[in-house]
């Protein structure tokens, strides 16, 4: 795989990462750049103006005996905890490089990756369906765009619920989630398993202050992540619907000071897909 025909020069590169775990590092003619990992499907790194604005923790393993924390982890096919492991399995298997392109624009290349993970017995043991789960990730000169795309290929009706579990360096104490106000949110902290619905003040903006874990079902379009740092950075959805904003507070010392979540998510009413039916979502980063 590493070096494979699928390397497109000066734009998509198929290599070693930490630990030898094969990935895919995309380059813009800009100077940003961008690198996903095969094991997870989970983008580790996205860079624009020499700043990364994705926070992988200090306590990350890379030797696959746990996921990635840290990047766009998927939660896939289960949010949270529930019937089987927590998030689901997607983000602790190897997901299969299918396709590179950089030739939308021939004078601007964007370059383009798409992984995708499809069922196996491990998978069947959870999940007992054939599906594929595509994702798609696009690099511009200030954007992340990752298109996220699942199939029933069985013969039998599922559900699903799933999230991008986006870590965004920032400096915790001057975090700001903007575009949240007036909205109901289930405050996890309190009760994980039967949370409390809040709202959040109308001019309200959503800061960090102590342990948080707030669903926001029927989020907007667009929400602003000001992070404290040199970029901030917008998030724009299309198919989630739902957001979720996370940070561990101190039970997590070494890094709760130098990120926040901020999730694209489909967990309020889980996506069902009859046979052949498919669901696609699309979330965009701008940095600003």
């Amino acid at each position: 795989m590493v070096g494979s025909a699928l390397d497109i020069p000066g734009s998509v590169a198929i290599m070693e990462g930490r630990e030898g775990l094969p990935m895919v590092k995309l380059t813009h003619t800009s100077g940003a750049s961008a690198e996903v990992y095969l094991f997870g499907g989970v983008c580790t790194s996205w860079t624009v103006d020499g700043e990364d604005l994705l926070y992988v923790r200090p306590d990350a393993k890379f030797d696959k005996s746990k996921p990635i924390s840290g990047g766009i982890p998927h939660c896939f096919p289960q949010f949270g905890p529930g019937e089987m492991q927590q998030h689901g399995f997607a983000r602790n298997l190897d997901w299969e490089v299918t396709s590179t392109s950089a030739d939308v624009n021939p004078d601007d290349p964007e370059p383009c990756v798409e992984l995708v993970l499809r069922e196996s017995e491990y998978t069947r043991a959870m999940f007992d369906y054939a599906f594929t789960a595509a994702m798609s990730i696009t690099l511009k000169a200030d954007q992340l765009v990752c298109e996220m795309r699942v199939v029933n290929n069985d013969e039998k009706t599922f559900d699903f619920t799933a999230a991008l579990h986006s870590y965004f360096a920032a400096n915790v104490g001057d975090v700001a989630v903007e575009g949240l106000g007036g909205l109901s949110y289930l405050d996890k902290t309190v009760d994980a398993n039967n949370p409390p619905t809040c709202e959040l003040a109308e001019d309200g903006k959503l800061t960090i202050t102590k342990e948080t874990d707030s669903v926001f079902l029927g989020a907007p379009d667009e929400v602003t992540l000001r992070t404290g740092r040199k970029s901030d950075v917008s998030i724009v959805q299309q198919g989630w619907g739902d957001a979720v904003v996370w940070n561990p507070w101190e039970s997590m010392p070494d890094s709760y000071p130098n990120f926040v979540c901020v999730e694209c998510a489909k967990v309020g009413a889980p996506v069902e897909l009859g046979p052949g039916e498919a669901w696609s979502s699309c979330m965009t980063l701008t940095a600003a």
